[in-house]
C-alpha cells in the first residue's frame, strides 16, 4: 500500500529543480509518494510553525525554533559561497549612508519574512535596525524602487537583477557571514518530522539525493517543471539561480556543511534566540 506525505517546496528554480525527481518519480520512490505543496518560503516556515507538513523546504532561522519537532536531512539545502542576502537601495540612498553611515539605522527595510535566513542575518550586522516591512521576496525590488522603503533585503534570483535596476548594494550579508564564519551561509534546507518513523526518516533522506543527483544528471529533463514555476524569470537567470544555489552541500552536506549550520545556530543561542539545539539534528 503507498503511503501520501505532503511535501512542501517553493516555486523557485532551485527547489523545483531539486524536487522534480522525486515527486514525478522518476527515481523509485518505492511505497512513498509525495504530494506537494508549492508556497513562497516565509508561508512554509509559517506552515512549520504550525505543523501542518511533514516534510518542507525551510529556512535556516526558522529551522532553530522547530528543531525539537524537526530534523534535517542531510540532502536538499542550499548553502553556498557568494550566495548570501544582498541589502540594497537607490544611489541617493546610498550616496546619504557614505555621508553618514549612522543613518542606516533609520531606514524603512523591507524584509522577506521574519524567519527568512536574510532577515536572521540582517538582526546580526544591523542589530539597532528596527523599521521593518515584511513582504513578498519578489515584490522588494519594487518597492525600493517606487520609494514605498528606503532599502530592501533581497535573495534568490533578485541577486542578478537589481543592478539593472538601477539599484545599488549597501552590503552583501552573505560575505559578512562567510568572513566572519569562514563557512558556507546555510540558507535553506529540508526537515522532516520527528514523529516520522526513524527508517522512515532515512529512506525520505536517500531518496532526496538521489531526486537532487537525478537533476544534476538530466538536467534538460528538469528544466520544463522549473520553468513551469518560474513564471516571466528569463532562463539565463534562471540557470544562474540554479547554478547559485544547487550544488555539492545540495546532494550531501558532509562534515563541511553541518558544521556550518551548528555555527549558526550557536550565533542563535549566542543572540539568545534559542537556549539549545538537540544532538540529533541531521538525518543520516
Amino acid at each position: 500500500m503507498n503511503s501520501l506525505i505532503e511535501i512542501g517546496f517553493s516555486p523557485c528554480p532551485n527547489d523545483c529543480f531539486i524536487f522534480d525527481a522525486l515527486i514525478h518519480q522518476k527515481i523509485d520512490t518505492h511505497s512513498l509518494r509525495f504530494a506537494p505543496v508549492i508556497e513562497d518560503v516565509e508561508t512554509l516556515n509559517r506552515m512549520a510553525f504550525e505543523g501542518s507538513l511533514g516534510i518542507t523546504k525551510l529556512s535556516y532561522h526558522a529551522f532553530a525554533y522547530l528543531t525539537q519537532h524537526y530534523r534535517l536531512l542531510t540532502s536538499g539545502s542550499a548553502l553556498g559561497f557568494n550566495c548570501g542576502p544582498l541589502l540594497i537601495a537607490l544611489p541617493q540612498t546610498i550616496e546619504k549612508l557614505n555621508q553618514n553611515p549612522q543613518h542606516i539605522q533609520n531606514l524603512k527595510v523591507a524584509i522577506p519574512g521574519r524567519y527568512t535566513t536574510a532577515h536572521f542575518l540582517l538582526s546580526l550586522a544591523y542589530p539597532k535596525l528596527s523599521n521593518k516591512i515584511e513582504m513578498v521576496f519578489s515584490d522588494i525590488e519594487n518597492a525600493v524602487l517606487n520609494q514605498q522603503v528606503d532599502a530592501g533585503l533581497i535573495i534568490h534570483e533578485n541577486r542578478f537583477t537589481y543592478q539593472q535596476k538601477g539599484l545599488e548594494k549597501i552590503m552583501d550579508l552573505g560575505q559578512w557571514w562567510e568572513n566572519r564564519s569562514q563557512s558556507p551561509i546555510p540558507l535553506g534546507g529540508i526537515v522532516v518530522k520527528r514523529n516520522i518513523p526513524i527508517e522512515t526518516q532515512k529512506h525520505i533522506n536517500q531518496l532526496m539525493k538521489e531526486s537532487v543527483e537525478y537533476a544534476f544528471s538530466h538536467a534538460n529533463d528538469v528544466m520544463p517543471f522549473v520553468k513551469k514555476h518560474a513564471q516571466a524569470m528569463d532562463e539565463t537567470v534562471m540557470k544562474q539561480h540554479i547554478d547559485l544555489y544547487v550544488n555539492a552541500y545540495s546532494v550531501d552536506l558532509k562534515a563541511e556543511g553541518k558544521k556550518a549550520v551548528t555555527q549558526l545556530f550557536d550565533q542563535a543561542i549566542t543572540s539568545q534566540l534559542i537556549a539549545s539545539y538537540p544532538p540529533d539534528l541531521f538525518v543520516e
